[in-house]
């Protein structure tokens, strides 16, 4: 089946690796409303005889919902305190609140980004000192929310670590810079800006910080192709991963 043209699962999921393969209804069933995608097999390997085992793995890929309080640990502290220093403007900065596998992030909305983070790290009962990154995600299948940018804040003080969740369009990929709150995000920012196409406004100098200034594309959304540059060793010249034959 043509990549321009991958299948469906029934519910209308589009399918990765993009090879004819038939879901049963029933293998989807019951998924939350946040399903975007649904993933079959392992390792990448289409268009051969399977011989690993996982061939017919099926991955329903969802996007959390919010979580209900009580968080738990820390983490009805923090949005209490947030909630406290933002006051009214709590409910248009915070989308939601998700509580996973021990870890919470806050889901921003992306206009109110640099204003979260100046209450982070300088309410006393927050102080979150450090933030160490931004990380860029792709959700080509999340109408409206393809790019998100991810922040990940430390406290020192109080010994603490959450995530700030921001998300734009591919059609809008704007979000405000948090330079101004942060000052190490410059090199952050540029590098989801490089490899994710997501413009942080506002930031000082935003240009490429691993590709040549002259490079197209950004290297690590989903709909990349994987290209790659030819390697000899030893005689043995080994193709660029999209020119490689699946194992058989």
């Amino acid at each position: 089946m043509s990549e321009l043209n991958p299948p469906q699962t029934p519910e209308g999921l589009p399918v990765t690796p993009a090879e004819a393969v038939e879901i049963p209804l029933a293998d989807i069933t019951g998924a939350g409303p946040n399903l975007v995608e649904v993933r079959v097999g392992a390792f990448g390997v289409h268009g051969s005889p399977d011989v690993s085992g996982y061939g017919g793995l099926i991955s329903k890929i969802e996007i959390a919902g919010g979580s209900e309080r009580p968080y738990g640990s820390y983490f009805d502290e923090v949005a209490d305190d947030l909630a406290a220093n933002l006051g009214s403007d709590y409910n248009e900065a915070i989308e939601k609140v998700v509580v996973n596998r021990g870890e919470v992030t806050f889901y921003v909305h992306r206009e109110r980004i640099a204003q979260v983070c100046q209450a982070m790290l300088h309410d006393p009962l927050l102080r979150f000192e450090l933030c160490l990154g931004v990380s860029g995600v792709h959700w080509p299948n999340e109408l409206d929310r393809e790019l998100h940018a991810v922040y990940h804040l430390r406290s020192i003080t109080h010994n603490r670590i959450v995530r700030l969740e921001v998300t734009c369009p591919d059609s809008d990929p704007h979000v405000p810079s948090t330079t101004s709150v942060y000052p190490t995000n410059d090199w952050h920012e540029r590098e989801t800006y490089d490899f994710f196409g997501i413009i942080f406004d506002g930031h000082p100098y935003l240009t490429r910080i691993e590709m040549p200034d002259d490079w197209l594309g950004h290297p690590q959304r989903k709909d990349y192709p994987l290209g790659g540059i030819p390697v000899e060793y030893k005689g043995a010249t080994v193709p660029p991963p999209d020119k490689r034959r699946s194992y058989s």
